[in-house]
């Protein structure tokens, strides 16, 4: 049962090859040539990869049944995984650039969100898949992560507007 864990190498050896070129192009490519480019550029991999997340849940939870060879949730997983590796790398690489002077202070308290909010679910999923099974709980939790798309969507049209309000940004 623990193989399927391999999934999320499998994930970062499909997303990486890809967001490292992104990064090459759109990003270092620039900066060599005299010309930063602005810190929401680096979230455009993330635009694309959003909808994986709760796509990926969405096929794990109505393929986890007996009926569906294993390797069908499989997918599901592997996008799930690329989905949050990718988004990952954006948001930090977001944060570092749109707020230098605190990008320390930012990582913290995303290390303590992420932990906290894994903390909690652990102590939340074992009620609501015991109530709802787990294909109605991952449902539950993969619409949850609809709305989160769109987060990323407003950072990257209404970041630079935001950031020049900021007192914070750099």
């Amino acid at each position: 049962m623990g193989l399927i864990f391999l999934a999320a190498i499998i994930a970062v050896l499909i997303a990486m090859p890809f967001y490292y070129i992104f990064i090459h192009q759109h990003i270092a490519k620039p900066i060599r040539n005299g010309s930063i480019p602005p810190p929401e550029q680096r979230l455009i991999p993330a635009l694309f990869i959003s909808l994986f997340v709760p796509a990926g849940m969405f096929i794990f939870t109505w393929t986890s049944r007996a009926q569906f060879h294993w390797a069908v949730p499989s997918v599901g997983l592997i996008l799930i995984m690329m989905g949050v590796i990718t988004l990952l790398q954006c948001m930090f690489g977001y944060m570092a650039v749109a707020y230098p002077s605190h990008s320390a202070s930012l990582f913290a308290m995303n290390d303590f969100a992420r932990s906290t909010l894994a903390f909690a679910a652990a102590l939340w999923s074992g009620p609501l898949y015991r109530n709802l099974g787990v294909a109605k709980g991952t449902n539950l939790i993969g619409a949850l992560t609809l709305p989160c798309v769109f987060g990323i969507f407003a950072l990257y049209f209404f970041g630079a507007e935001l950031r020049r309000r900021s007192r914070f940004s750099g």
